[in-house]
């Protein structure tokens, strides 16, 4: 039965978090303000796309933590293009934050899961992003 599945890899769709440091974007302690986007790089429409997205792991106190998972609904996302998510706190950069996402191409269902590791949403880990106009922020692919 599982033999008889499909099962066709995720490619051209990821997860890019990006810093935003224009001063009309700074936070309360001078920090930049961290968005995070969904890129489609195909030459095809994303169609009913679904992420949920929640963090988890220890505070520095060794407190196990886990933040309440949010989720989303874009009803398309055009190809070659990129969808802001949702705003996110840098106080849960050191947790594991994930995004899971499925959308449908066709009648065909795909999913696939992007974990930020912690720590790992740092201005050092930035690269150019051609999507979002040559910005730089975290890729994860």
């Amino acid at each position: 039965m599982k033999q008889d599945i499909s099962f066709v890899p995720v490619a051209g769709v990821s997860i890019a978090i990006v810093p935003d440091t224009s001063e009309t974007a700074l936070g309360t302690v001078g920090e930049p303000t961290w968005q995070v986007f969904l890129l489609n790089d195909n030459d095809f429409v994303l169609e009913n796309v679904l992420i949920a997205s929640d963090g988890y792991g220890t505070q520095p106190s060794g407190e196990a933590v886990r933040t309440s998972t949010l989720r989303y609904h874009f009803v398309e996302v055009a190809p070659h293009s990129a969808t802001p998510v949702e705003l996110i706190d840098p106080a849960v950069f050191h947790l594991t934050n994930q995004y899971w996402v499925s959308y449908y191409r066709d009648s065909q269902v795909f999913d696939k899961k992007f974990l930020f590791v912690p720590d790992s949403i740092v201005l050092a880990n930035c690269s150019r992003i051609e999507l979002l106009g040559g910005r730089d922020g975290v890729l994860h692919g």
